[in-house]
């Protein structure tokens, strides 16, 4: 039986033919191998037992994960290998699971938008060229972490001082609250990418989609462009990117690119990828 694993530092969504089954988020960057483990003998091996999957039936690992470059994604397989004795295990980026979800082994463009961003261009499900998204503070155009910082930019000092009253009503928030969270505490990103509902509830409002748009424009012309494979199609994981879809196709269109396929549930798409080179 293959187990496939989509994870992020929120979530991990585990999948087999069988079953879906989610558990807390794994960042080898962030967590320690023991904390790896403990989610997975605590949270992962009581819904697999739960659902009459004994570890030992488990054959194929392929873990997707942020943050699983060397040398922390080696936490994530040494935890692994200790709860599936018998499974071969693979750990690998989830920029490479975004492309292998979203084109197979076809060419073309991946891209991941949610609280951050990130691109490749990819073939024989591989990457081939990868522009470095460089994090919120230097990169990671189109993110959630930028499009929360752009909002309140614009509320405080820009085109939409308008929408501020209704912003710090809903949130309960002051200029001083933000600036504490953002400078004093950790994970600034996740804070600011936390305001993304609200760009969504109000994309209608003046101004708040011709700043989304121009993001992801930003986005493609710094992240998609530099590839010079205008002739393929860009395609689109995470949260944002879904949200926000019908930005992103007009973005596509001003910077001349062809828009293709967006997945909400890019681990399905993971298991049908190796699946088809089983059956190959």
């Amino acid at each position: 039986m293959i187990l496939v694993a989509d994870s992020g530092s929120t979530k991990t969504e585990w999948i087999t033919d069988k079953l879906t089954v989610t558990t807390n988020g794994i960042n080898p960057v962030r967590d320690s191998k023991e904390e790896i483990s403990r989610i997975l003998s605590t949270e992962l091996m009581p819904l697999l037992y739960a659902n009459q999957i004994a570890p030992e039936s488990i054959t194929e690992i392929h873990f997707y994960g942020a943050g699983c470059i060397e040398p922390f994604s080696a936490s994530v397989s040494n935890a692994l290998m200790q709860h599936f004795l018998h499974a071969k295990i693979n750990v690998y980026t989830d920029l490479l699971g975004a492309a292998r979800a979203l084109c197979g082994r076809a060419e073309g463009i991946a891209c991941i938008l949610g609280t951050g961003s990130n691109s490749c261009y990819c073939k024989d499900g591989a990457i081939l060229s990868n522009t470095s998204p460089m994090g919120y503070i230097l990169g990671d155009e189109g993110s959630g972490a930028v499009l929360g910082k752009l909002l309140i930019s614009e509320m405080l000092k820009g085109d939409l001082r308008y929408l501020w009253n209704q912003f710090s009503e809903e949130y309960s928030l002051t200029t001083a609250d933000i600036i504490n969270n953002v400078y004093r505490k950790p994970q600034a990103n996740k804070y600011l990418a936390s305001f993304v509902p609200f760009i969504k509830r109000n994309i209608e409002k003046s101004g708040v989609r011709a700043m989304v748009v121009e993001e992801f424009c930003r986005f493609l012309r710094r992240n998609v462009i530099p590839y010079d494979r205008k002739d393929l199609s860009v395609n689109f994981v995470g949260g944002v990117a879904c949200n926000f879809s019908a930005e992103i196709t007009l973005a596509c269109q001003q910077c001349g690119l062809v828009c293709g396929k967006f997945i909400e549930r890019p681990a399905l798409e993971m298991l049908k990828y190796h699946f088809m080179l089983f059956n190959i």
